[in-house]
């Protein structure tokens, strides 16, 4: 093998090692709430009640960035592209007050508990309003250029 054929293909299985979770991600929609790329699914449209305005105040003073990130589609816990329990308005407060009812005790890696003594439903409709302006910003796989001209020079060989 000559040594541009050997460093195209190291070239080629490195990028496929790092690019294949997120490939497979975003081809299911998933996101970077289990690790790798966010999906590309669009946010849901039903209606939405709250204030967006105050949701933003109260996403940030709840923390929920720290998770979350300011956008929805970083941190640990990303969401945008998988909306999950954020299709509606009613299974985002179902979602918040079930893991009230069901685990009481705050856990130490979960999502904290909001039953509506500490997080109203006018509250956490302002947050769900909010949480509904985040768009993804991830660009699709063909969409990148360097990638893609490493995978037409591995072709080349």
């Amino acid at each position: 093998m000559k040594k541009n054929s050997i460093w195209r293909w190291f070239l080629v299985v490195s990028l496929i090692a790092l690019t294949a979770p997120a490939v497979t991600l975003n081809a299911q929609g998933g996101g970077r709430g289990g690790g790798g790329a966010v999906g590309n699914n669009p946010a849901p449209t039903s209606p939405v009640t709250g204030n967006a305005v105050d949701g933003k105040t109260l996403y940030l003073s709840y923390g929920c960035y720290a998770c979350h990130g300011y956008n929805g589609e970083t941190g640990a816990r990303a969401f945008v592209g998988r909306w999950g329990n954020l299709a509606t308005e009613q299974t985002f407060l179902t979602f918040l007050r079930g893991r009230a009812n069901v685990a009481p005790l705050p856990p130490s890696t979960s999502m904290p508990n909001f039953g509506e003594g500490s997080l109203s439903d006018k509250q956490a409709k302002d947050i769900y309003a909010y949480i509904r302006t985040f768009k993804s910003s991830a660009p699709d796989l063909k969409d990148i250029p360097a990638l893609n001209a490493i995978i037409d020079a591995s072709k080349r060989d």
